[in-house]
């Protein structure tokens, strides 16, 4: 198991938890929210400025960076944390889940995967030996054993030959991953939405035993309400000593609701994306900026709130900016959204130290419900 790598659990509140998982490379406070720097940057963001809104790691793209401009590359120059200039932890998926949305492009295997690039056709062969030694070059600090994400919905008989195949490249992930000093490797859980798979892949992955475990297979068009579902047993299989991750969780209550059932860590493109599309996320809701409501408006999007886009722009602005394409639409809004996003974690990290994680969530949804502040 990685020596350096450490999980402690400071307190609980129902499901909820708080803790720090300690890295070489600094600590990460749970539970964690971590941006999407899917080609090694997050997208309209300094490295410095994501730091900024309260990040304690990032997410980097197995996939993307193996294409382009090649694990090889960043290798010689020195790994990933100096390429793109974050000296904090990283984590790296292990590419499973955008080979499984090539589904034309791949031809899948008990070896791996061949699949075609989407940027030039080339072909490439992704196993669970090669993903690890991929993200070894990138030198990640949390790197993910390869699985194949069960598409959704998927017959049972289906998604368990999936999750068992998972299971098989989950033991030769362990296996290729080794003993590196300082690195965590963490298993993936799957079984679509079958209780019994979900319990046999838990099983499977103790077995192996890795340095935390991730619940995989969800946030892949089930819902809300099924992925909670899951999740109202599945990270109760997983063990309480390691960190549990949701892979590409979500929007704001969906986080919420993550916590409250027991998960430490997230991702997702969601801030920067919506960022760039005129979207900013607020403990309102969701505000869109394109809106014509907004272009004689002189107030903040969110008066509540200390990022830059907030402090120093006004809605007339940033409606202004986004209508014209300008650059600064998106940095400004990715800025509010990541800050707002790390603003939701620190705010359920205190309420769970203190016990109070049920009024907070209360709060949270009751303010969202509220809607919008009224147009002028």
């Amino acid at each position: 198991m990685a020596t350096g790598f450490s999980f402690t659990l400071a307190a609980t509140d129902g499901r909820a938890r708080t803790g720090v998982i300690t890295t070489p490379r600094g600590e990460i406070r749970t539970p964690a929210f971590m941006p999407v720097g899917t080609a090694g940057t997050v997208k309209a963001m300094l490295p410095d400025s994501v730091r900024a809104t309260g990040a304690d790691i990032l997410l980097g793209n197995t996939y993307h960076l193996m294409l382009r401009p090649g694990a090889e590359r960043v290798a010689r120059l020195g790994g990933l944390h100096k390429f793109m200039n974050w000296e904090r932890p990283i984590l790296t998926d292990s590419g499973g889940f955008q080979v499984m949305s090539l589904s034309s492009l791949r031809k899948m295997t008990e070896e791996g995967v061949t699949f075609s690039s989407h940027i030039d056709g080339s072909k490439h062969v992704l196993t669970p030996e090669r993903s690890m030694e991929i993200q070894r070059l990138l030198g990640s600090d949390i790197v993910m054993a390869f699985d194949e994400c069960t598409p959704f919905p998927a017959a049972q008989d289906v998604s368990l030959e999936s999750m068992r195949r998972s299971m098989r490249w989950a033991r030769r992930s362990r296996d290729a991953f080794g003993d590196r000093l300082g690195h965590a490797l963490f298993g993936i859980q799957q079984g679509s939405v079958f209780r019994e798979q979900r319990e046999e892949s838990a099983e499977a992955l103790k077995a192996v035993g890795f340095d935390g475990y991730a619940v995989g297979g969800l946030a892949v068009g089930e819902g809300q309400g099924q992925m909670f579902d899951v999740l109202n047993y599945a990270p109760g299989m997983l063990p309480d000593d390691k960190p549990r991750y949701l892979m590409g969780v979500g929007k704001p209550d969906d986080i919420v609701g993550a916590v409250k059932r027991g998960i430490d860590m997230m991702d997702c493109v969601l801030p920067s994306r919506s960022g760039r599309t005129g979207q900013a996320w607020t403990r309102r809701g969701q505000v869109n900026l394109r809106n014509a409501r907004h272009a004689d408006d002189p107030r903040p999007v969110d008066e509540a709130c200390s990022c830059p886009a907030c402090r120093n722009y006004s809605r007339a602005y940033l409606h202004h900016v986004v209508r014209a394409n300008e650059m600064i639409a998106g940095m400004l809004l990715t800025w509010h959204n990541l800050h707002y996003f790390q603003e939701i974690m620190a705010g359920m990290r205190e309420a769970i130290s203190k016990g109070r994680f049920a009024s907070w969530e209360n709060d949270f949804q009751s303010r969202r419900s509220e809607g919008d502040i009224e147009p002028l």
